[in-house]
């Protein structure tokens, strides 16, 4: 399987501060990776130096092309989206708003129908689409910043802790519809996961990260067997 993504030495900085040390990764075309690790080892600033948000150092490239020379706006316009921790959804804009926002950065005549394609993924943000972000339960509200991020039609979604403050079943509802979009659409997802089990059940890759630093890499399944992995993460 090729590499969509592709990150080679990645270094980012919060003012002269390094926190990432000389990252390397690859998101397969049309497949999954998680990133791992603790709180504050560079899950999320990870995410956030992809999309130009802080100072970075490195390579980076997408479909084949270097994109660390790019403003957040063309990584956008290349079609990656990004669902950050907090869901990020506009509380005082409808559902139905919000979703038009993230087509904001379309010029084609396919937005109207994506409406029913995202809600096919979530009908339980249809039912609502009338009311304010603002009112919808937590659970909800992250399903909006999913279903936003596709009207965008992007190849590869970055997701920051989509189980954050979730209840189990509404987590294992999520992460089946992350299942199906990926094998439906073959949209590749770099995703930052604090619940390793579903993370690594869910990824085809799987990279670890201590203290800004990469210290394991390889295949889910194989990383899912590691005793250091399977002791921290995974409670066994």
């Amino acid at each position: 399987m090729s590499a969509l993504l592709e990150v080679a030495e990645l270094r980012a900085f919060y003012g002269a501060r390094p926190v990432l040390h000389g990252l390397s990764f690859a998101v397969p075309e049309g497949g999954i990776a998680t990133l791992l690790g603790a709180n504050g080892a560079g899950k999320t600033t990870t995410l956030r130096a992809l999309c130009r948000m802080l100072r970075v150092e490195g390579e980076v490239r997408f479909d084949g092309q270097r994109i660390d020379g790019r403003s957040t706006e063309d990584i956008v316009r290349l079609g990656i989206a990004h669902v950050p921790d907090g869901r990020g959804t506009f509380v005082d804009l409808t559902v139905e708003e919000n979703l038009r926002v993230g087509a904001i950065t379309r010029r084609d005549k396919g937005i109207a129908g994506d409406f029913e394609r995202v809600y096919g993924y979530f009908p339980r943000i249809k039912e609502r689409r009338r009311q304010q972000a603002g009112t919808l339960s937590g659970g909800e509200q992250q399903m909006l910043a999913i279903a936003r991020a596709l009207m965008l039609q992007p190849r590869l979604l970055l997701l920051d802790e989509p189980s954050f403050g979730l209840a189990p079943l509404l987590v294992e509802e999520i992460f089946r519809i992350m299942r199906q979009i990926n094998r439906q659409e073959r949209v590749a997802i770099l995703l930052v996961e604090q619940n390793a089990s579903l993370a690594l059940e869910l990824a085809d890759e799987a990279y670890l990260i201590e203290t800004g630093r990469l210290v394991l890499a390889g295949k889910a399944a194989e990383i899912a067997k590691a005793e250091s992995v399977r002791r921290s993460y995974l409670g066994y």
